[in-house]
């Protein structure tokens, strides 16, 4: 069964530093693109970052390029989001994705529409 668990999420105060985890269980994610999403209530989901299958390329939104890191540990099965100079408007649900068409883009894609499985999201409030 494929599962995606998402964890690392929590208040933080403006300026401040949280690592999401996104973490693989029922299949081999070093197969597959992933991506980070975020949604606040009454907005639709969007996208953050994404990284690649093969050869570990990724790509940011610009709202969060240059303070959002996305990475992956195969041997934890697990793909991370570093995430520093945090900001309020940063406050959302993150969720992470693979799956469906994401592994046909080049590198990635930030599209929603294009992951099938989805974790059950972890919540980020920055606020002081």
């Amino acid at each position: 069964q494929v599962q995606l668990v998402e964890s690392g999420g929590g208040l933080v105060q403006p300026g401040g530093s949280l690592r999401l985890s996104c973490a693989a269980s029922g299949f081999a994610l070093d197969s597959y693109a992933v991506g980070w999403f975020r949604q606040v209530p009454g907005k639709e989901r969007e996208g953050v970052s994404c990284i690649s299958s093969s050869n570990g390329r990724t790509y940011h939104a610009g709202s969060v390029k240059g303070r959002f890191t996305i990475s992956r540990d195969n041997a934890e099965n697990t793909v991370y989001l570093q995430m520093n100079s945090l900001k309020p408007e940063d406050t959302a649900v993150y969720y992470c994705a693979t799956g469906g068409y994401s592994g046909t883009y080049y590198p990635c894609t930030i599209d929603r529409d294009e992951y099938d499985y989805w974790g059950q999201g972890t919540q980020v409030t920055v606020s002081s």
